[in-house]
């Protein structure tokens, strides 16, 4: 849960590298795993299969509940993906004229031209243009706002269940339900892009297992291999039929020690209880956020699922906060200038809970004064 400067000071991680750390700092089952492996193949061409990634294929697809994978070894790479596999299986299905794909204001979907295409914030675009075409932005989360950006050039829409740079906003289930019943109507796929809330981040191994709106694509990646870099594109058998050998591919992706390292996360939280306490330590994180909110007028909202909460404020001192509590020996994050997020390892302890919002409380103090 620590780590350390150059001066020895220690910190409270509640940032995970960005939800990268599910398992926090040199967990020893992932120092085993990685080890192990490097001793014996670090790496191998994907012309071949390799132990580690064959083991882990059959795993990641049961507990998404998907049947297909394809490994890379980001988020944005797993979202090139899954916008090319969208795009070709329409194609092939409907016509030459689908390709177009809606994603939502506030979204975030990776720095690639593509994907930062995807992601609907002028702020990670600007100086890149011209940006490639093939995304329109959704405004809202409303089927109205929906209806008026869907066009007979749309193949798929593209959402995260919970923006994570957008401001930590979770997307209602009604809404969610609403949208694969339109995409089931339309012929339209549906993409979930969990890079930040999988792999048991929201209290279950993918956020859309407890809300009960399963995609027809799914992307993840941050703690999949709990630090080393993986990513994942998931899909049903009819969609990942598009690619065919030589469609799309990767020479990183799934290597040996990245595979290993990720078959050891899949141990550690698939474990009796493990996503249980998770659960209940972000229930604890919670009701201490909440509590604080009601001593601070300056908080607006408390919002969130597992172990992923914003805060945000009426003014833009996210900033400024993040500085007072590393100060004070709390790593914190923010989600733009309003909201400060808070995405601690899953291992984290009661105490630490404690302590992270006793930091904060103290932080917000000192900055009033």
């Amino acid at each position: 849960m620590y780590v350390y400067d150059d001066h020895g000071a220690r910190y409270l991680d509640f940032t995970s590298g960005i939800a990268v750390c599910g398992l926090g700092h040199c967990h020893p089952a992932l120092v085993a795993a990685a080890t192990n492996q490097i001793q014996t193949l670090w790496h191998m061409s994907n012309l071949y299969l390799t132990e580690p990634q064959a083991h882990l294929a059959a795993r990641l697809t049961e507990a998404a509940g998907m049947d297909r994978v394809f490994f890379s070894n980001s988020g944005a790479e797993a979202n090139e993906a899954a916008i090319k596999i969208a795009r070709r299986y329409s194609k092939q299905v409907h016509g030459a004229h689908k390709g177009e794909i809606l994603t939502f204001q506030h979204s975030f979907h990776g720095r690639t031209i593509a994907t930062v295409t995807a992601t609907a914030q002028p702020k990670y675009q600007e100086g890149f243009g011209p940006l490639p075409s093939g995304f329109k932005y959704v405004e809202s989360f409303t089927m109205k706002s929906v209806l008026e950006r869907v066009t007979e050039k749309t193949c798929a829409i593209m959402i995260e269940p919970i923006q994570g740079e957008g401001g930590v906003r979770p997307v209602a289930v009604p809404f969610l339900k609403e949208l694969r019943a339109f995409c089931d109507a339309r012929g339209l796929l549906l993409i979930f892009d969990e890079v930040q809330t999988g792999v048991g981040r929201t209290g279950s191994w993918l956020a859309w297992q407890q809300m009960g709106v399963k995609p027809d694509i799914v992307t993840m990646a941050k703690s999949l291999a709990g630090g080393l870099p993986m990513g994942a594109m998931l899909a049903t058998e009819r969609v990942a039929a598009a690619f065919a050998p030589g469609t799309h591919g990767s020479t990183f992706g799934g290597n040996p020690v990245a595979a290993s390292a990720a078959l050891a996360v899949l141990d550690v939280v698939m474990e009796d209880g493990f996503l249980d306490t998770v659960t209940r330590r972000g229930q604890q994180l919670y009701s201490a956020l909440c509590a604080l909110a009601a001593r601070r007028t300056e908080i607006v909202d408390v919002r969130g699922m597992g172990l992923m909460w914003g805060i945000e404020f009426a003014t833009p001192l996210a900033g400024d906060l993040v500085a007072a509590c590393r100060k004070r020996g709390l790593l914190v994050l923010t989600a733009g200038a309003n909201t400060l997020r808070l995405l601690p390892p899953l291992i984290v302890s009661a105490a630490d809970v404690e302590r992270a919002v006793a930091t904060i409380a103290e932080a917000l103090q000192e900055m009033e004064a």
